[in-house]
């Protein structure tokens, strides 16, 4: 049994055919990027207000775009 099947706290993620974060693993992504991915993939399955998920999703890539734009990245002019 793997650690990916296991939840603590919720079933969000249990109903999904890929977790948000062995996707991010798989593909080598970072913390901001995970947590946008996380975000978007389980608002619709959070009972209580779903639109606070995709709200921290939004800061995120705020912190993204941001940290881009600051250090002058490849993708500054996007």
């Amino acid at each position: 049994m793997s650690s990916l099947d296991t939840q603590v706290g919720g079933d969000h993620y249990k109903q999904m055919k890929i977790q948000p974060l062995e996707y991010a693993l798989e593909n080598g992504l970072g913390i901001c990027e995970h947590a946008v991915i996380k975000y978007v993939t389980r608002w619709k399955y959070k009972h209580a207000d779903g639109v606070e998920d995709l709200r921290k999703a939004r800061h995120y890539l705020d912190i993204l775009i941001e940290r881009e734009i600051t250090q002058g990245g490849q993708n500054g002019s996007e």
